[in-house]
């Protein structure tokens, strides 16, 4: 008969020292996350660090606007006529933004949502309303830029040809400010709206033709006001499209000849009007984030 052994049990698990040491450094903290955060998106908006995909369709419209700017420059550099002002200039791009803050707005907050990484921001020391704001700021300086660059170049081209020197290059710097403020207004407007519609769904090609509907559906309702019997209406007509609110407004801060909308002595109605879109765009953006985190 075989003989019965004892045996000895051993613990299962073996803990093994592979060399992994804590983290000494600096904590950069929350400002440096929503600087991140923010250049990350500035980044996404123009397809830099992306495929060559990415980078086609804003690299386009980049295109597009900096030629006819350089077009601009050359004919007033050859003939010595301002074909188009800076302010103009922003105000007969504003169709080619419809188109451009369509496709980045979604990808910039779309995808997120889509991918359910939302969680994974907000683990860190990040704020719901930190990571709104980061993606509304990127989106707007893409914007300005957008229109700011080629009025930069019309400057350029406008300062080397003054025939007053120094005295020329100034007056044409006060005629930039206004032009890059109003390039301002459009991005602004324009970002806080198609960021809102865009946070609403995960789906970026709803949330492309939502944006587009939002800009191009209420441009009809201003024309059906614009010709009713009623002055006051005619007047206050531009105030149901963002678009021809942004054009009004501007038109009543920065009056110039083919800027100003007729709007009679409504100008701070529509000043107004546009501070409170723009406020109330933002509050819902935040809400909807403060949503979308506690899910």
């Amino acid at each position: 008969m075989p003989t019965l052994e004892t045996r000895t049990t051993t613990p299962g698990g073996v803990i093994h020292d592979i060399g992994y040491q804590r983290y000494d450094g600096p904590r950069l903290g929350r400002r440096y996350v929503v600087g991140s955060l923010y250049l990350h998106g500035l980044r996404t908006a123009f397809g830099l660090g992306r495929s060559a995909k990415a980078k086609i369709f804003p690299w386009l419209i980049v295109g597009i606007v900096t030629v006819v700017a350089a077009v601009l420059t050359a004919v007033r550099a050859q003939f010595g006529e301002v074909v188009m002002t800076y302010a103009q200039f922003a105000g007969s791009m504003s169709w080619l933004l419809i188109f451009f803050v369509a496709v980045l707005a979604p990808e910039l907050v779309s995808r997120d949502l889509h991918s359910g990484v939302l969680p994974l921001y907000f683990s860190r020391p990040l704020r719901r309303s930190d990571y709104a704001l980061a993606k509304l700021a990127a989106l707007a300086s893409a914007v300005w830029l957008l229109l700011g660059g080629p009025q930069l170049l019309m400057f350029a081209g406008g300062a080397f040809t003054t025939k007053t020197g120094m005295r020329g290059v100034w007056d044409e710097f006060l005629d930039l400010v206004p032009g890059l403020l109003y390039a301002g207004m459009w991005a602004v407007v324009f970002a806080t709206i198609s960021l809102l519609v865009a946070s609403l769904t995960g789906k970026r090609a709803f949330a492309a033709g939502g944006i587009v509907a939002v800009f191009l559906m209420t441009t009809p309702i201003v024309g059906v006001l614009s010709v009713m019997p009623s002055r006051i209406v005619n007047e206050l007509a531009f105030l149901a499209s963002p678009t021809t609110l942004v054009q009004s407004a501007g038109g009543w801060l920065f009056p110039e000849p083919g800027l100003a909308m007729t709007i009679g002595g409504t100008g701070p109605v529509y000043g107004v009007a546009l501070i409170v879109l723009v406020a109330a765009c933002v509050a819902l953006l935040l809400a909807r984030y403060r949503k979308v985190a506690a899910k």
